[in-house]
């Protein structure tokens, strides 16, 4: 974890409301795919929790969704301009318990955090599916950035503007191994689906390394931050009647 000043290398709209920016950082910290930074928005109190599509030593990529006025004003900042963030928060996805094969699932504004994991499985030489879930083809956004590095992908449209009609859990029947990010609604319905798997869950939070406790969950182990043991928690310990 560090409290960063970084340069804005590219901050520019994907699709519909959804921004991509690219920050040159002197160390990121990010060491797993699934972990996020708490982005300090000029005039407002809070900082944003937002995930991280890639990341590299010295530069690191965020993509957000522009939902109220901090998101709002972080989309019409510049090239050139600077952020404050802390990186390399949460715990994120494990890649030596993700089984060859596994699906890579991801939802809406889920999505951006598992390119990093996609990455990281093809240089660990881990075969993988992907299945990617949008409302519309207008919606779409990184689909060609998965396309080149994913053998075996399945877009999902709820409108059957794009690829296949229906909703990521109407792309199979069942599997032995899944990781997954999107609403807690997607998540809920892959949980009968999946055997095992790794979750990445969305909350609300305050500060984003665990002192304000305002993101905790009740979980098999007992209460749980978001922002610290999480946002990426295995499958068998959520308590789905608590979220």
């Amino acid at each position: 974890m560090r409290d960063l000043r970084s340069e804005i290398l590219e901050n520019k709209q994907l699709a519909d409301g959804i921004y991509k920016m690219t920050l040159e950082t002197p160390k990121s910290e990010f060491a797993k795919p699934g972990q996020f930074a708490m982005v300090e928005v000029p005039e407002k109190f809070l900082r944003r929790p937002i995930s991280v599509s890639s990341y590299d030593s010295d530069r690191y990529t965020l993509i957000y969704k522009v939902v109220g006025g901090g998101t709002e004003i972080l989309s019409k900042m510049e090239q050139g301009e600077h952020v404050r963030s802390i990186t390399g928060l949460g715990n994120g996805y494990n890649i030596d318990d993700i089984t060859d094969g596994a699906y890579i699932i991801g939802g809406g504004i889920g999505i951006p955090p598992m390119l990093g994991l996609l990455k990281t499985m093809v240089m660990s030489g881990k075969s993988c599916k992907v299945i990617l879930g949008y409302n519309s083809a207008d919606e779409m956004f990184m689909f060609d950035d998965f396309q080149q590095l994913a053998d075996d992908i399945t877009v999902m449209t709820a409108d059957g503007s794009y690829g296949q009609k229906g909703f990521v859990t109407d792309a199979f029947s069942s599997c032995e191994y899944a990781c997954a990010c999107g609403p807690l609604p997607m998540l809920r319905a892959l949980d009968h689906k999946v055997e095992h798997g790794q979750f990445s869950l969305e909350a609300r939070m305050g500060c984003g390394f665990g002192a304000c406790m305002g993101c905790s969950i009740r979980t098999t182990d007992g209460s749980r931050r978001v922002c610290k043991e999480g946002p990426v928690f295995d499958k068998e310990v959520l308590k789905w009647e608590k979220l």
